[in-house]
């Protein structure tokens, strides 16, 4: 599974790299809420939590379905500005419509209206629909969402403000020490970028971000089939510190296209494919191949020994080799007319690990 991002024709100067404070208060506020995904940020998250006001952190809890599940698209900002002041004020001038129907998505990936679907604010079904989503959120969630449809401007004004609370709680005090490492990696992406082109500066993105052998189009690998374009308004590149592991994609109709991507550290692993963890799973899903693997971690064997051990015949346990070979799961070794099979225990250790970075990218 791929999200797509058409970039036919778009000039090579629509490609941009920058940071943005917006997103990254955004992902720090996703931290806050979902500590389990940053376990890397767990003594900062508790410092954080012990130091809130309990207003601010009432304030938190009835907005945080802005950055839960999902990011709210708004706070994403395609063209990235010096401080988080601007970009709130490149906020306010979002229409109603466009930052109700962004600030209602509940769920990554799924419940992303298309462009010309009817507005919560003004059709009665679309209404319903929204205040159904929100109320499975719970109730501080519901009558977030009901007030946000009942008026619009009012919680538009506490949502900055609680953002710049933030700010002054502890924003201000983590930009600041992330700043470096985000100009730092600036530089480099940039540098790519001029020098070596879109595909060296997508490759040093992460492993999960590619350019089409054509050139017209970028692949995101993550557990969607999405698609949007790019060519019109350019797409917009963010490093994150704060943000890891998740990569973060604005796809929906009427938004740019943004990359929110961890800033990586030295010699991170390479991701593994959506497709080869797809394969792992199929491959350990059968209990013949089980048993193999089981044979297999305790030491190499030939087809005929796994035969034989297993009461299987030579072309059965050929094919299930096969399956397990494919998903790279074993390794290969002919020694004069036999060849034998080993455990690839790298691969099998991280099968969990990598679901679950698949599944969180």
């Amino acid at each position: 599974m791929t999200l797509r991002i058409d970039i036919t024709g778009m000039p090579p100067a629509r490609l941009c790299f920058a940071a943005s404070p917006l997103a990254e208060l955004t992902a720090m506020l996703h931290a806050l809420a979902v500590p389990g995904h940053h376990p890397h940020l767990a003594d900062w998250v508790a410092d954080v939590r012990a130091g809130l006001r309990p207003e601010l952190a009432e304030r938190l809890q009835e907005a945080e379905f802005l950055w839960r599940s999902s990011q709210a698209d708004f706070l994403l900002p395609a063209r990235p500005r010096p401080t988080l002041a601007q970009e709130l004020d490149d906020g306010d001038r979002i229409d109603d419509e466009t930052y109700v129907s962004a600030a209602l998505v509940t769920t990554c990936g799924s419940n992303r209206a298309p462009l010309a679907a009817p507005s919560p604010l003004t059709d009665v079904a679309a209404r319903e629909r929204a205040l159904d989503l929100a109320q499975a959120r719970g109730a501080r969630q519901e009558a977030f969402a009901e007030r946000l449809l009942d008026d619009p401007a009012a919680v538009r004004a506490r949502v900055r403000h609680t953002l710049e609370q933030c700010a002054e709680a502890f924003f201000d005090a983590a930009w600041a020490g992330v700043g470096a490492r985000l100009a730092s990696d600036l530089r480099l992406k940039n540098d790519l970028l001029k020098h070596q082109g879109i595909d060296a500066a997508l490759a040093s993105v992460s492993g999960a971000v590619a350019l089409s052998p054509d050139g017209d189009c970028i692949t995101v690998d993550k557990l969607q089939d999405k698609a949007t374009a790019a060519h019109g308004s350019g797409i917009t590149f963010i490093p994150s510190v704060f943000g890891s592991p998740h990569l973060v994609v604005v796809h929906a109709p009427g938004w740019q296209p943004v990359v929110q991507y961890p800033v990586a550290e030295p010699n991170p692993p390479q991701p593994v494919s959506l497709e080869t963890v797809g394969l792992r799973l199929e491959a350990l899903a059968h209990p013949v191949r089980l048993r193999l693997l089981r044979t297999l971690a305790r030491g190499s064997h030939t087809t005929g020994e796994l035969a034989h051990t297993w009461e299987l015949t030579p072309p059965e346990v050929s094919r299930h080799l096969a399956v397990l070979r494919r998903a790279d799961l074993l390794s290969a070794q002919r020694q004069g007319r036999y060849i034998y099979y080993t455990l690839n225990v790298p691969a099998m250790t991280t099968v969990g690990t990598d679901l679950l970075s698949a599944m969180l990218r």
